[in-house]
């Protein structure tokens, strides 16, 4: 049985594929044989004698004492890439709130009030104020080429978007 001290209430759902026969996950491991993280910074911690692999659930590592670990033999690992998509996403959704004024459209619409005639008068009096422009044909830069800089741009090409990527450690596998 591999003990598995969590942080940052990682979902335990979010880790099923692990089977329970052999992972014991849980905040409150005293001796753990391995630690997984997402946020939560490990420098200046205590890192028990036990622990024989830190894992973090996100990309990069500065949360954790690799240095420190390393001379240990105890080897780090992260998960570059895995919410790619979802940061794509909320990179992209704020492209759409940018460019077509949505909150302030939105919040316009909350403080309307009145009948129906009284309300589409006042839509039409400032519907102009909130239209905000297309993205297709804008210019869009993207700085850093890794796996969530690669599904923005890909992204933004899409829509239509002229992007202008720069990555200084740019691979043959990102270029694409």
């Amino acid at each position: 049985m591999f003990n598995v001290r969590t942080y940052d209430n990682i979902p335990i759902e979010s880790l099923n594929w692990l089977p329970t026969e052999r992972f014991r996950l849980a905040p409150e491991i005293p001796n753990p044989d391995a630690i997984l993280l997402r946020s939560h910074d490990l420098h200046g911690e205590p890192v028990p004698e036990t622990v024989l692999a830190v894992g973090r659930a996100g990309s990069g590592v500065n949360n954790i004492p690799v240095e420190a670990l390393s001379r240990r033999g105890v080897p780090v690992f992260n998960a570059p890439g895995a919410n790619a998509n979802a940061v794509k996403e909320l990179t992209i959704a704020a492209l759409f709130l940018a460019s077509r004024n949505i909150i302030a459209a939105a919040d316009f619409v909350r403080t309307l009030e009145g009948d129906d005639a009284v309300l589409q008068k006042q839509i039409e009096e400032e519907k102009k104020k909130f239209a905000g422009f297309e993205l297709a044909g804008k210019k869009l830069g993207v700085v850093g080429l890794g796996a969530i800089g690669l599904h923005v741009a890909n992204a933004a090409l899409e829509l239509g978007m002229h992007v202008y990527g720069f990555d200084p450690a740019l691979t043959v596998d990102h270029a694409c």
